[in-house]
Parts: structure tokens; C-alpha cells; sequence
């Protein structure tokens, strides 16, 4: 069975819990694993030992935006604006 995820690595998020995520691409839902090993096995009751392999091929790699940075604009006072006169 072949699944496609988007994994984010994210050292600077604000939460530690978004530094490392596993998302489904369309869904952006978050995988249950253990579901998914319950419907492997058959989802029958009992315990199991499972042995689980991982291949990941990276199939695209998108950089993380960069935060904005503020640029110091000097103030320019307003020039008044004239109004047109009708004759």
C-alpha cells in the first residue's frame, strides 16, 4: 500500500508540535498510523507484534517562506493638494 504525505520540517514554528509534521496532501489531514495497522492486520481484536518498514522517496522539496523582514521607509511629509478651479 503506497500513501503520499507531505512532511514539514519547521525548526523556528512557535509551537513544538508544528516542527514536524506529517499531513495528507489533499486533506491536510493528519495520519492515524495506528488505524491504518489496525486495517493492515485485519482490524480483529488482539494484540500484535507488526513489524512496519518506511521507504520515503522525496518526490518534492518546497522551501519554507521566508519571514518577512521590515524595511525602515523614511516619513514623507504630505504634500497639500490644490483643487482645481472652475471659472
Amino acid at each position: 500500500m503506497t500513501k503520499h504525505y507531505v512532511l514539514s520540517l519547521n525548526p523556528n514554528a512557535q509551537h513544538e508540535w508544528d516542527r514536524c509534521t506529517l499531513r495528507n496532501p489533499i486533506s491536510a489531514e493528519r495520519p492515524d498510523l495506528a488505524s491504518m495497522l489496525a486495517e493492515a492486520v485485519g482490524e480483529e481484536a488482539g494484540d500484535y507484534l507488526v513489524s512496519v518498514s518506511i521507504e520515503v522517496k522525496v518526490l518534492e522539496k518546497a522551501p519554507l517562506p521566508q519571514p518577512e523582514r521590515s524595511i525602515d521607509v523614511p516619513t514623507v511629509p504630505a504634500v497639500p493638494q490644490l483643487k482645481e478651479l472652475v471659472a
